[in-house]
């Protein structure tokens, strides 16, 4: 994959596609063979959720520090396109595989009507690396991701329950997010609840940000800002996919520095 000089729209949106290239599929049908076996492996039956609709995957993929799965390597000019968009990447984790089959979403163990409707009619939209407590509805700073890349793993159609992301709401969250902070010191930043600052900013983006669907093949990929709001659609009534369902990977390397580098613009 050549280089792709996208900033200027990683800047705006908060998100981008990558073109289709060649060494990025095959890095792709290595990493679904690899994340079907996990999907089929009863120690990670537990990642089934949604009544079977949902393979959440955290850490699923066993990818080492560089992304690398089954000797196959993430090519170069992807790296080098992330890196243009978010800086010196850290050493990789085992990527999340997130598969969705039809019927999705059904309603998740201990989901209540309201978080469920809010799946269904908001794509549970969200920003990755806030812990949510759900028995008090608290919601904390957790997890301090860099960026998050998308490599699709099987070819679905489009409305075979795609990313969905909001243009332009990283700038909305992120600045929430400094708000609920601002006014405390950084070692208590991890401990305070900051759903009321973080919901009244969601609402704002639904208002004012253009709702969009991303949806790509193997050989393609796309990175989103930390804070975009982001979540998945349900499956359409005439979507198509593979017997597995549609799969993608997805990497989320934390930051070095942290809380303190998680919230820079």
């Amino acid at each position: 994959m050549a280089k792709v000089a996208l900033g200027a729209d990683f800047d705006a949106l908060g998100w981008v596609s990558l073109p289709y290239a060649e060494d990025v599929a095959d890095w792709a049908a290595a990493a679904l063979k690899a994340g079907l076996k996990s999907a089929g492996d009863p120690q990670q039956a537990h990642w089934w959720q949604c009544q079977g609709t949902w393979f959440v995957g955290v850490d699923a993929l066993p990818n080492d520090a560089q992304g690398a799965i089954n000797g196959v390597s993430l090519p170069e000019g992807l790296l080098a396109s992330v890196r243009d968009l978010a800086g010196p990447i850290p050493p990789m984790h085992a990527a999340q595989v997130s598969i969705v089959k039809p019927g999705y979403p059904k309603p998740r163990e201990g989901e209540s009507e309201t978080a469920f409707g809010y799946r269904l009619r908001r794509d549970a939209a969200h920003v990755d690396g806030l812990r949510l407590e759900r028995a008090t509805g608290e919601r904390r700073c957790a997890e301090y991701h860099q960026f998050i890349l998308g490599l699709p793993l099987n070819e679905a159609s489009s409305d075979a329950s795609p990313l969905v992301v909001w243009d332009g709401s990283h700038k909305i969250m992120g600045a929430a997010l400094r708000d609920a902070l601002r006014n405390h010191d950084v070692e208590t930043w991890p401990n305070l609840d900051i759903s009321e600052r973080y919901k009244a900013a969601r609402r704002e983006v639904f208002t004012s940000c253009p709702r969009r669907e991303v949806f790509g093949k193997p050989g393609e990929a796309y990175v989103l800002h930390r804070h975009l709001l982001h979540g998945v659609a349900p499956w359409g009534e005439a979507a198509e996919a593979p017997k597995e369902g549609r799969a993608v990977a997805y990497f989320r390397p934390e930051f070095p520095g942290g809380i303190i580098d998680w919230l820079k613009t």
